[in-house]
């Protein structure tokens, strides 16, 4: 029943078009099932499958990312991180892997592709459209994360670095045993054209990392060259379309680019990477907002979704092709905003979900970096901001091909903070202190896959160091009742109303009632946030949350007022205030506040009061609700403090929080709400930090 209500759910977000087309998918998975592969010589140029190797071998005619040449230079600008590719290495070549929060396994030879050694699950190898991720007993994205055989070209790196055999023996020993039990269509490896399309791209750019290498043989060339072709296919005859159209469609479309570029012996390389660029040159503009924020709503997406455009660039650049401007001009926007979030070393922002994707694995890094993605930015465009923020490295290195685009222009400051009206984010600084705030949609598209319940949401980081944090994705498939917490509001450091979420999902990767934030006042410069969102309006006692965040520049303290509208003078108000803190950060309750402390020491002030009855709360690494927790990565966690207040009221209730400083420059911080007249009067005295605001009906 629960499945048949997902699907009904998911149906009402499709349109006519978008259901015809995936009932013509059906249509074609049947039609793949009894598809045989065809042979090199019905899939390369005219010339056959001989003058095809030759031309790999000698890498005519198309890009170069891996060669010796360059790695022996990126050797000698890098060693530090040359040195990190050969271990990851030598690590790969003993059998150890390591994904998301999961242990560190060994895998058994001959490997087995299919088989998940963290929860013991070995997935059937039968028809890819017969298997149901969603419900089955392993983790779905352990073993895609396996299939995406994005180790390889960390092997090919350390064999161009090292010219040690056993590298590039291993990766084909990998590959082999891969194609071996996973032909195309068969197996959770073939769930889906983005598997195919993500995968492509590292085994793409591994096969010429290996082209001359004594163990990549004629055979062995001809094997791969027809599973890239045949993924490449599935890459276009099977995209994410309409209400899917996010990431995944990128993923594929820089698959198909990909294998193009670098195999145009492929006789359909031509035409299909025409139809990739188009269509990347389209998705740029889309999913990267025209302030520079993701349209995911999703901080690591941007990432994953920048890198899978970036490496298309790379590869356009290394080629001598023109790069489509859409696509530079996206990538150029998104680093300036990601740059401006992240400052010179300022935590970096965990909203919406993650997986840790990566889009090619050029260095050893366990997650995808920011600063090393800029890094990549700057070297491949030129953008100034991205250049001079970014963290250059091996994977910069590669990307720009040896020679980076020259900088073109300075790099823009950082300032007192942004205002990013399309994603939705506002950044406040002063001094040594960050605040964001959310103000922007949930998600993108009608099921919003990727976003959370965190309307109006706040973060505080002080001297680089997380306070106020948002707790992280949590899992995906691993532990299902905490990706339902941490996708809610309770876990998010905003208010909840009624016990329930402002939006309401319909599935761990759809939401179908969402809540629209309006934009009351937003003043960088000043310091002030004033928004409100409608997502409550939808129960039975309707009501409106409205949030006013002052953090004025010349002040150390923070005000935070929450208002929130019922819609009669009797409507019930049921509603908390929830802080969820960094794992690092301490806490002592005492009877109107809670004081946080950092490495021992007392450090700040959370002061709360309102204009009916409140209850002070705290939870802490609670397992029954799964309340209190803090992801370091996927399906792992550490328990933190959520901290906040509960209310009970009618018709309108404030809520006030003061972040103040605790030192004797403010003192004992003290702060009331009172009415006067129709206003509500909130004042926060904390000697130089005092401050007071009306609230207006």
């Amino acid at each position: 029943m629960r499945k048949l209500d997902w699907y009904r759910r998911r149906l009402a977000a499709m349109s006519a078009n978008e259901i015809a087309w995936r009932a013509s998918g059906v249509v074609r998975a049947a039609r793949d099932e009894r598809r045989t592969l065809p042979g090199v010589a019905e899939i390369v140029v005219a010339g056959g499958e001989a003058a095809a190797f030759d031309s790999f071998r000698a890498a005519a005619d198309r890009p170069v990312l891996l060669d010796r040449v360059r790695a022996a230079v990126i050797a000698d600008d890098h060693p530090g991180g040359r040195d990190a590719v050969v271990a990851a290495a030598e690590r790969l070549v003993g059998g150890e892997v390591q994904y998301f929060g999961y242990p560190a396994v060994r895998l058994v030879e001959p490997v087995d592709w299919s088989h998940d050694p963290v929860a013991d699950v070995r997935w059937p190898r039968i028809a890819s459209g017969r298997l149901n991720h969603r419900s089955a007993a392993g983790d779905a994205k352990w073993i895609w994360e396996l299939n995406r055989l994005q180790h390889l070209p960390l092997l090919a790196q350390a064999w161009l670095f090292t010219g040690d055999d056993r590298f590039a023996e291993t990766a084909w020993h990998h590959l082999d045993g891969w194609l071996e039990q996973s032909p195309p269509g068969r197996g959770i490896a073939w769930r889906g054209a983005f598997e195919a399309g993500v995968r492509a791209i590292s085994v793409a750019v591994a096969l010429q990392g290996l082209r001359d290498s004594p163990a990549t043989t004629r055979e062995r060339y001809d094997a791969v060259l027809v599973v890239l072709d045949e993924s490449a296919r599935r890459c276009w005859d099977d995209r994410s379309r309409f209400s899917s159209a996010n990431n995944h469609l990128v993923g594929e479309l820089a698959g198909l680019a990909v294998v193009s570029l670098l195999h145009p012996e492929l006789a359909e390389s031509g035409p299909r990477l025409a139809r990739a660029l188009r269509h990347l040159a389209h998705e740029a503009r889309e999913q990267i907002l025209a302030d520079g924020a993701g349209a995911e709503q999703a901080f690591a997406y941007q990432l994953f979704t920048g890198d899978l455009l970036l490496v298309v660039a790379a590869l356009l650049r290394a080629a001598g092709r023109p790069v489509a401007g859409e696509i530079t001009a996206g990538l150029d926007r998104s680093a300036r905003y990601l740059a401006a979030l992240v400052g010179d070393a300022d935590p970096v922002p965990r909203y919406g979900d993650d997986d840790e994707g990566f889009a090619l694995r050029l260095d050893d890094a366990p997650v995808p970096d920011v600063r090393t993605h800029l890094a990549a930015i700057g070297a491949v465009t030129g953008e100034p901001t991205a250049a001079a923020r970014g963290h250059a490295g091996v994977a910069s290195a590669w990307l720009g091909g040896g020679a980076p685009s020259p900088v073109d222009g300075e790099p823009e400051p950082l300032g007192a903070g942004l205002h990013a009206p399309d994603g939705g984010l506002v950044v406040l600084r002063a001094g040594n202190r960050v605040l964001t705030m959310d103000v922007g949609p949930l998600g993108y598209l009608s099921i919003a896959a990727h976003g959370h319940a965190d309307a109006l949401a706040l973060t505080l980081a002080v001297d680089g160091r997380e306070i106020v944090s948002d707790p992280g994705a949590g899992s995906y498939y691993g532990h299902p009742d905490r990706r339902r917490v941490h996708r809610s509001t309770r876990a998010h450091a905003t208010v909840e109303v009624a016990g329930t979420d402002q939006s309401t999902t319909g599935g761990p990767f759809l939401w179908t009632d969402r809540a629209h934030v309006r934009i009351r006042r937003v003043d960088v410069a000043g310091g002030v946030v004033d928004a409100e969102h409608d997502g409550y309006t939808r129960l039975p006692a309707p009501v409106v949350h409205r949030r006013r965040v002052v953090a004025v520049p010349g002040s150390a303290a923070v005000l935070v007022v929450d208002i929130l509208s019922g819609a009669g003078a009797d409507t019930p108000i049921d509603a908390r205030t929830t802080w969820t803190l960094h794992p690092d950060v301490a806490v002592d309750p005492g009877a109107d506040r809670h004081v946080l402390s950092v490495d021992g020491a007392p450090a700040l002030d959370v002061v709360h009061a309102a204009s009916s009855s409140l209850t002070r709360e705290e939870v802490r690494g609670d397992e029954a609700s799964g309340h209190g927790w803090w992801a370091d990565r996927l399906e792992s966690r550490l328990p933190a403090w959520w901290i906040g207040a509960g209310v009970h009221g009618r018709g309108r209730v404030v809520v006030a929080t003061a972040f103040v400083p605790r030192d004797a420059q403010h003192g004992h911080p003290e702060l009331d709400v009172d009415t006067e007249d129709a206003a509500m009067v909130v004042t926060l005295s904390a000697g130089s930090a005092s401050m007071v605001e009306r609230i207006l009906p």
